[in-house]
C-alpha cells in the first residue's frame, strides 16, 4: 500500500467536546485514502478516548496513562505517523473546507518550506495574532512594557507580536503558533522533533528556531483558515500556566542565547527574566485565587 501523504497529529487533554468538533471538521481528511489521523490522549479523565473509539473508529488513537505534555505527545504521534507531511493540530481547532488542501499544495510547490501555517481565527471570526518573531531580549522588553500597543505599526517596536502585520498576504515568518502547523517530514526529522524539556510552552518556538537554523523556510498562508478556541487545555493548568511559560522561556534562552552572550550579561538577562516572571506569577495567583486548581505542573521529560 502506498504511504500516506499526510498525517494529522492531534494532542488532547480533557477537551472531549472540542476534540469531537475538531474531528468532525476533518471528515474530508479521513475520507482521503492517503491521509491519516492520529490522536494522542494525554491521560484525560473526561472520556475523550472512549468518544474517539466510538465515534471515529477510523482515527488511530494512542492513550497515555498520564499527561506527558504537548511536546512529548507530538513526538510520540510522529513515531507512528507514515505521512510525508505532518499537520500538527490542537484539539480545540476546527479546520475550514479546503484549508488542509491549500497548505499541502503550497508546501508541495515550495520545496524549501519546512513548515506552513494557516490563518487562525477565533470562533467569532476575529483574527488571532498567531505570528511572532523570535523572542530576543529587546523584542520581549518592548512587549512587556506595552510599547507594541502604543506603536503597533512599528516593525521594530512591534516585532515580537508582529502587531504591524495584516494577515492578508503570504509571508515568510519566524514562529507561528503550532496550534495548526503543516510540517514537512524531512524537516521534522532534521530538526529532531520537539524538545520535551519544554512540555507546554516555547516548544514550538524552539522547533521553529531549529528549522530555520537547518536552512528551512517557514511560511504563513492566509487562504488556509482554522478556527481556534485558544488555550482550552492550557487554561486547565491554572497558575501553573504562568510557571510553565517561565520554564519554557528559560529553557529556550539557555539553549540558544547563553552561548551567544558573555556570562555576566547573560546572568543579568536571566535575573531580569526571573523578576518579570515573578510579577506574572503574582498576577496569575491573584487571578486564580477564586478558582483553585488541583492540576499540577507537568514534569518535563529529559531533553531530546
Amino acid at each position: 500500500m502506498e504511504a500516506p501523504i499526510l498525517s494529522v497529529l492531534i494532542v488532547n487533554w480533557n477537551t472531549r467536546e472540542l476534540l469531537r468538533e475538531c474531528l468532525k471538521s476533518l471528515r474530508t481528511v479521513s475520507e482521503q485514502p492517503l491521509w491519516e489521523i492520529i490522536v494522542v490522549d494525554n491521560g484525560s479523565v473526561d472520556g475523550s478516548g472512549e468518544m474517539v473509539r466510538q465515534e471515529f473508529p477510523q482515527v488511530r488513537l494512542i492513550v497515555n496513562s498520564e499527561n506527558r505534555g504537548y511536546a512529548a505527545a507530538n513526538n510520540q504521534a510522529a513515531q507512528f505517523a507514515k505521512g510525508r507531511y505532518f499537520l500538527l493540530l490542537n484539539s480545540d481547532t476546527r479546520v475550514l473546507p479546503n484549508s488542509v488542501e491549500r497548505l499541502l499544495a503550497f508546501a508541495q510547490s515550495h520545496p524549501k518550506a519546512g513548515a506552513v501555517a494557516p490563518k487562525l481565527v477565533y470562533p467569532d471570526g476575529r483574527i488571532q495574532l498567531s505570528l511572532r518573531s523570535f523572542p530576543t531580549p529587546l523584542a520581549l522588553l518592548f512587549a512587556a512594557l506595552g510599547l507594541d500597543r502604543i506603536f503597533p505599526h512599528s516593525r521594530w517596536i512591534g516585532r515580537y507580536r508582529m502587531t504591524w502585520f495584516t494577515y492578508d498576504r503570504v509571508a515568510e515568518v519566524d514562529q507561528p503558533m503550532a496550534s495548526a502547523l503543516l510540517v514537512r517530514r524531512e524537516a521534522w526529522e532534521q530538526a529532531g522533533g520537539m524538545d520535551e524539556a519544554m512540555p507546554v510552552f516555547f516548544n514550538d518556538v524552539d522547533f521553529c528556531w531549529r528549522l530555520k537554523k537547518a536552512g528551512w523556510r517557514i511560511y504563513f498562508l492566509p487562504d488556509a483558515v482554522v478556527i481556534h478556541h485558544h488555550g482550552a487545555s492550557t487554561r486547565l493548568l491554572g497558575i501553573g500556566k504562568a510557571l510553565e511559560s517561565h520554564r519554557g522561556l528559560l529553557r529556550f534562552y539557555d539553549k540558544h542565547l547563553s552561548p551567544l552572550l558573555p556570562f555576566p550579561l547573560y546572568a543579568l538577562l536571566k535575573s531580569s527574566l526571573a523578576f518579570g516572571s515573578a510579577l506574572r506569577l503574582l498576577a496569575a495567583f491573584v487571578a486564580n485565587a477564586a478558582h483553585q486548581t488541583t492540576v499540577k505542573p507537568i514534569k518535563p521529560n529529559k531533553a531530546r
